[in-house]
């Protein structure tokens, strides 16, 4: 078994190198994919100097496109029979790699989805986010009938094949809504979910995600699942 670990960076200078340690770390079999979104900050100098290291591949995007079209870019050059998605701040441990491969590896799914509401160890913090994310959940799992608890986990896992024959086009954060929707309406995939750490960060350490990303979220969970019925129908 080989992994293929997707790392989509954007302005993250403060943790880059330590994710791709913690990720080196991890005992497995693997590639790392790097795709740097064309950050502004000190990011692409840190990944440049990062190059040379063993099982590290690293793209660079001239304009920023956003986490989908790094995803998308990195899917291309995946070798590994499971991809994870990992971000590369520091807010999810690779120590849960164990976890989140166990059902791949055990032949019962084809996709796990790392729930941060599920019972592991989490930092407290946005109450907001928290309801959120809950909620943005719910109306994913009305419109695909699945009974997630973290739709918009940042931790995936897919059997390498999965993920490659997945027509993919969102750019920015709309990527965890597409993605739902596109496997939850292929009756082959076999999907799971697992409890798993998080560590959140909040503004201050560089989050980024906000409101605007909510509002966004709700109108991909419909265009997603209305064009994946309409394909189905077809």
């Amino acid at each position: 078994m080989k992994l293929s670990i997707i790392i989509p960076v954007f302005n993250e200078e403060n943790t880059i190198a330590s994710i791709i340690q913690k990720v080196q770390s991890a005992d497995y079999d693997k590639e790392i994919i790097v795709v740097d979104d064309a950050s502004t900050d000190g990011t692409k100098d840190i990944l440049q100097k990062l190059s040379q290291q063993p099982k590290l591949k690293i793209f660079y995007h001239e304009r920023n496109r956003g986490k989908g079209a790094a995803i998308r870019t990195a899917i291309k050059n995946i070798t590994g029979n499971i991809t994870i998605i990992q971000d590369a701040d520091l807010e999810y441990d690779p120590v849960d790699y164990t976890i989140l491969l166990k059902p791949i590896l055990d032949g019962r799914a084809d996709v796990v989805y790392g729930s941060r509401f599920q019972g592991g160890s989490h930092r407290v913090l946005f109450f907001w986010h928290y309801l959120g994310n809950k909620l943005l959940t719910l109306f994913s799992n009305v419109m695909t009938n699945l009974n997630l608890t973290d739709m918009e986990t940042g931790y995936k896992a897919f059997k390498s094949n999965v993920i490659k024959n997945i027509s993919l086009s969102s750019d920015r954060f709309g990527f965890e809504p597409e993605v739902t929707a596109k496997i939850a309406h292929n009756n082959n995939y076999k999907i799971y979910e697992v409890p798993i750490s998080y560590s959140g960060r909040d503004y201050s350490e560089g989050k980024k995600i906000g409101w605007k990303d909510g509002v966004a979220a709700i109108y991909f969970i419909l265009k997603y699942n209305i064009q994946a019925k309409l394909k189905i129908g077809s």
